[in-house]
């Protein structure tokens, strides 16, 4: 089979996407890099400067304003690896700190999670586990 080098870029539909580049910007540290519009949609595109990770946030024409429901199809949320258990209880305070509500941590067979949602109510994850590649 063909192979892929990696996760090019995560692109989430949003109502404000104003609002939601002032929160990645603020609480997960994304700098905008482009932006880009059609007739469709506009769309900033931001950057993680320390991972290189690439999100967009496309603000529909058609999109009605509805927050995220993770029970419909399509995304249910998206996990963000970190590299030690005590780094989430550093994220639990910077969220304590930024008025961000977030779980406790969850310490589980399968890793260490704590959970966050944008302003649209997309649930995000800090997570963390051992020998995780």
């Amino acid at each position: 089979m063909p192979e892929f080098a990696g996760v090019s870029h995560v692109s989430l539909s949003v109502r404000d996407r104003d609002t939601s580049r002032d929160w990645y910007r603020e609480v997960l540290g994304f700098e905008q890099f482009e932006e880009s519009r059609t007739a469709e949609y506009e769309e900033w595109i931001l950057v993680h400067p320390r991972n290189g990770m690439v999100l967009c946030l496309q603000q529909h024409g058609a999109n009605r304003g509805e927050e995220f429901d993770p029970t419909r199809t399509g995304g249910d949320h998206l996990g963000l690896k970190v590299d030690s258990r005590e780094e989430l209880d550093e994220w639990s305070a910077w969220f304590r700190d930024k008025g961000v509500a977030h779980s406790p941590v969850v310490d589980e067979v399968y890793g260490s999670v704590l959970t966050f949602k944008d302003p649209d109510r997309f649930q995000l994850e800090m997570f963390y586990r051992p020998n995780h590649p």
